[in-house]
């Protein structure tokens, strides 16, 4: 035997290993997903978030021929459930339905068990909105400035709320005293449709409601919508007008939903995934659905996504030291 056949097997052993391994890779890359996948809603049922993640969860489902199943595991303003997720194996079956409060927590509290943008990546965003400013019927106001005024002329006694410490909804009321010089009071719930239970039957004056959940409440009166938080005026209530252009220029509060997953999710899962939600927020019945609901479908890169929630971490960040905002 020579020196040349002797040698022959340490060189070819490494090779195969590499092949097997990649081989191995492949094959399961093309088996995803072979069983159902969960998706995570850090949001109590029957909020935007919530109704969001159902719309795509169904549509998903339909799409890669598994269960989607929706879960909901409120509490700690999305903390709780976002932990969850962070702390998931990054093999694709564990699934997030995110709102603007992913963005918000890391400049609201002190110490998060989670680091964002290290141990979480983001996918693709769902879609683009705003928030309803709605009171119940039975507050004398009827414009923007009406609440202004009542608030000014009762300086902690006006109440609003919200989904939770840390939520959108309550960062958009702190947002709203600091521009307008009142003192405003802070009604937490443990969801968004709580939160609007209770406004809906007069325990609250006025809450920040995603046009998600709060449309259908408005178009029946039992909420009235004095105004829209976002740049411009929503196309389903086009005579609702900005808050921008009801006398607080430069208040803009905008809403949004992203997909988002554990990081170290494989490449090749990732882009599968991307791919689907893409396709899934472009269909025409989900186009339809968010269309009803006031809210316009994104469905962009993981990068441009990634880019989309540093941008808004950054915003926020500005906003809760300049209002002072705080958890509790």
């Amino acid at each position: 035997m020579t020196r040349m056949q002797r040698i022959q097997p340490t060189i070819v052993k490494p090779a195969a290993v590499i092949l097997l391994w990649g081989l191995a890779a492949y094959c399961a890359a093309q088996a995803y997903p072979s069983r159902p996948i969960r998706m995570m809603v850090a949001i109590g049922a029957g909020g935007g978030t919530d109704v969001t993640a159902r719309i795509v969860s169904q549509k998903l489902s339909e799409q890669m021929s598994v269960p989607f199943v929706v879960e909901n595991r409120p509490g700690a303003g999305t903390i709780i459930g976002t932990e969850a997720v962070a702390k998931s194996a990054p093999d694709g079956y564990t699934l997030m339905t995110a709102s603007p409060e992913i963005s918000i927590n890391p400049s609201l509290h002190a110490k998060l068990p989670y680091e964002t943008m290290k141990d979480l990546t983001a996918i693709s965003q769902l879609t683009s909105g705003q928030y309803f400013l709605s009171t119940h019927p039975s507050v004398p106001v009827k414009t923007v400035k009406d609440l202004i005024a009542l608030a000014k002329a009762r300086p902690g006694r006006v109440t609003y709320g919200s989904s939770g410490n840390g939520s959108a909804n309550h960062l958009g009321g702190v947002l709203l005293q600091y521009m307008t010089g009142t003192t405003l009071v802070h009604v937490p719930y443990k969801s968004a449709a709580q939160a609007a239970t209770a406004l809906m039957s007069g325990e609250t004056d006025f809450m920040m409601s995603s046009t998600t959940a709060a449309i259908g409440a408005i178009k029946n009166g039992r909420l009235r919508g004095l105004a829209v938080t976002g740049p411009k005026r929503l196309p389903l209530t086009p005579e609702v007008p900005t808050v921008s252009e009801s006398g607080v220029p430069g208040y803009e509060v905008t809403g949004w939903y992203m997909m988002m997953a554990p990081a170290g999710v494989p490449r090749d899962i990732m882009a599968r995934l991307n791919g689907e939600i893409v396709k899934a927020v472009h269909s025409p019945a989900v186009k339809e659905r968010f269309a009803a609901l006031g809210t316009e479908p994104v469905g962009n890169s993981a990068e441009a996504c990634g880019e989309f929630l540093r941008a808004e971490i950054a915003k926020w960040t500005k906003v809760v030291r300049a209002a002072g905002a705080k958890a509790d």
